[in-house]
């Protein structure tokens, strides 16, 4: 970075013409990035730029190229200037040409400047161009969620390009962080006034009107995706509904839906799935089925233009899903089954053309578990083949966790479904009075709920998790004859639920866990 006013570019970005969506997305946060104050005063001794803190201009050939009749001598011409070079890495990228020539030049030209390998997709025997095996090893930062993640595997980058410790750029994210959950609420109030402008604005003129929808679809994606997630997290439901109902207004006025562009509907459907799971969390069925009714209707339609489009498949699936979820709570067993097969049936498409990606196998994971749940709960209090049939889903479901696992230990989604298929399971073993092999499998849920919970001390959700793990455990140390230690542990955990539900007294599964234990506890105290 400190001699970019002298070649021209910190860094030149290469790519395969398939991979052009992450090659713009990266080359805006490059260019938007901004250095720690203290990072950028050490640069600043040793860079001609005028702002120290950014890391200067970023070269992607697609928008930088000026219009030149040889298109290598121009590509050259940017090598030569340009301070480090981004091999944007995929099966596609190296099976490119064009791509693999780039890396070769910037070598010949440059021999002891760095080149940054970013893995997007596949494993790098598949994913690096054959020039990067070559010569000195590459600096690599793995974008994948499997990998380092989009996060740390961008900062990686801006550390290569910047030449500085990584451990600099990583805490200066943490705070940012930091600060972003600590106005989270304040912050809710200040984007939905923004929206509401925004959406005032945009019906002014048409032809600012697709500006307009840009950003405030930005800011609505925000808060579905940075936002409404860490308010779950920390139980503030009621502060989701207000957010859930600025986002629902801003597609009110927008007049007829239909005429928007795709990638508009998908979002109003991923919101409208939001909207309903919150609704359903608060035991308000009815306005929870209305939603996820119009996000089918939705996903469907989108489906019907792009059949073989693997977003649209799995956005639909999910809407199959929701709409079993709602037959599941109402205890209409047939119907949830029948929308939960669906459910399954999208996976398996998606599986079909994306096979082994942690998406699609999470999908398959999970189309076992949720159909393992309603032929349990169906004919929970009888024996014989429903629960054998319940049991070899469940089984199914652990299988493909526990493959996701394996490639990804610190996946704490994968941990936390893995643990639930675990607890199924158990439920079917304690219902067949086989309290040996429930108790088994519970502590191995329990166990995975344990380290989820210290991984995140303040998810309330884990916590929630945790707690109906160690009530099952109990409710085995009774039927194995020590009812002594059940209602001990029981009287321990009376406390702990109470605690979270007064965190948020609307939540009816925290509501009802603790009136659960409460319970068992007096029960056992008689």
């Amino acid at each position: 970075m400190g001699q970019e006013g002298q070649r021209g570019f910190s860094a030149f970005v290469s790519y395969s013409h398939a991979d052009k969506a992450a090659a713009q997305k990266l080359h805006r946060r490059l260019e938007g990035y901004r250095l720690p104050k203290h990072v950028a005063a050490q640069l600043a001794a040793t860079t001609s730029s005028d702002d120290p803190a950014k890391l200067g201009q970023i070269f992607r050939d697609r928008e930088d190229l000026p219009a030149a009749q040889d298109l290598s001598e121009s590509v050259k011409a940017a090598l030569q200037v340009s301070a480090a070079l981004i091999v944007l890495c995929s099966p596609a990228a190296k099976a490119s040409k064009w791509v693999a020539r780039e890396i070769e030049t910037f070598r010949e030209l440059h021999p002891d400047r760095p080149i940054l390998a970013a893995l997007l997709e596949g494993e790098p025997e598949e994913a690096f161009p054959e020039p990067l095996l070559q010569g000195r090893e590459p600096l690599a930062a793995d974008l994948r969620k499997e990998g380092d993640g989009p996060r740390l595997g961008f900062l990686k980058i801006v550390a290569g390009i910047a030449g500085v410790p990584l451990d600099a750029l990583v805490q200066r994210d943490a705070h940012r962080r930091m600060r972003r959950v600590m106005a989270v609420t304040g912050g809710a109030v200040t984007a939905m006034l923004a929206m509401a402008i925004m959406t005032f604005v945009a019906i002014q003129s048409r032809n600012e009107a697709q500006k307009q929808r840009e950003g405030a679809e930005g800011l609505v994606e925000f808060m579905f995706t940075d936002l409404r997630p860490q308010l779950r997290g920390v139980g503030r439901i009621d502060v989701m509904e207000s957010v859930n109902k600025r986002a629902i207004d801003y597609y009110s006025v927008q007049g007829d839906l239909t005429k928007l562009p795709d990638d508009s509907l998908q979002r109003y459907a991923r919101i409208l799935h939001a909207m309903g799971e919150d609704f359903e969390a608060l035991g308000a069925l009815d306005e929870s089925l209305e939603k996820f009714t119009e996000a089918h209707r939705v996903t469907k339609s989108l489906l019907a233009r792009s059949p073989q489009n693997p977003d649209r498949i799995f956005t639909h699936g999910q809407s199959e899903y929701w709409l079993g979820r709602v037959d599941e709570l109402r205890e209409n067993y047939p119907a949830a089954a029948k929308a939960y097969k669906a459910y399954q049936g999208k996976a398996q498409e998606l599986h079909a053309i994306e096979p082994g990606t942690r998406r699609s196998m999470m999908e398959m994971a999970w189309g076992h578990l949720n159909i393992g749940i309603v032929t349990f709960k169906s004919g929970k209090g009888k024996s014989g083949a429903g629960h054998l049939a319940a049991l070899a889903e469940f089984e199914k479901a652990i299988s493909w966790f526990t493959r996701i696992a394996k490639n990804a230990p610190e996946d704490q989604e994968v941990k936390y479904e893995l643990a639930n298929a675990y607890s199924w399971a158990a439920n079917v073993h304690y219902e067949r009075a086989d309290y040996w092999k429930s108790q088994d499998n519970q502590l191995i849920a329990v166990k995975l709920k344990r380290e989820i919970s210290a991984a995140d001390p303040k998810n309330k959700d884990a916590l929630y998790s945790l707690f109906i793990g160690q009530r099952a455990l109990a409710l085995n140390h009774e039927k194995l004859g020590n009812a002594a230690k059940a209602a001990g542990e029981l009287g321990g955990l009376v406390e702990k639920v109470r605690q979270l539900r007064s965190s948020d007294p609307e939540n009816t599964g925290w509501s009802e866990l603790l009136k659960d234990v409460r319970d068992d506890y007096f029960r056992l105290r008689q």
